[in-house]
């Protein structure tokens, strides 16, 4: 019940920051250095809360979870590293298709674990 919980945390606030990297993005594309300022560091915590939802996810499938949430988390971060290979590079034909893709399933991922029943043991 724990692990489950704070999964859910984990994947919501994973969720929020990265509904926030379009909007940091368009700020520093409109002129505004103050938007790649947010947007670098919060790329950056991004993959180290991907890796702690690996985490949380594969203990929470260890105990009786569904096996999906490590395999989705684990191709969560897996991306968000590849993501900012391609910001730190200046590869915005792969970067941008990217993000719209990582916030898609980040956010469906938060509302699936969301939706989870806690199994009984």
């Amino acid at each position: 019940m724990k692990v489950l919980n704070s999964l859910r945390v984990t994947a919501g606030v994973h969720a929020l920051a990265i509904c926030l990297q379009p909007v940091f993005a368009g700020v520093y594309l409109d002129g505004s250095p103050s938007g790649l300022r947010m947007h670098e560091p919060i790329g950056l915590a991004l993959a180290f809360l991907g890796l702690a939802q690996l985490l949380l996810a594969t203990i929470w499938w260890r105990s009786g979870g569904r096996w999906t949430a490590p395999v989705v988390s684990l191709l969560i971060v897996t991306g968000e590293v590849f993501q900012i290979a391609m910001g730190y590079s200046r590869q915005p034909a792969i970067h941008v298709p990217l993000g719209i893709a990582l916030v898609a399933v980040s956010v469906a991922f938060a509302v699936w674990v969301g939706k989870r029943q806690v199994v009984a043991a």
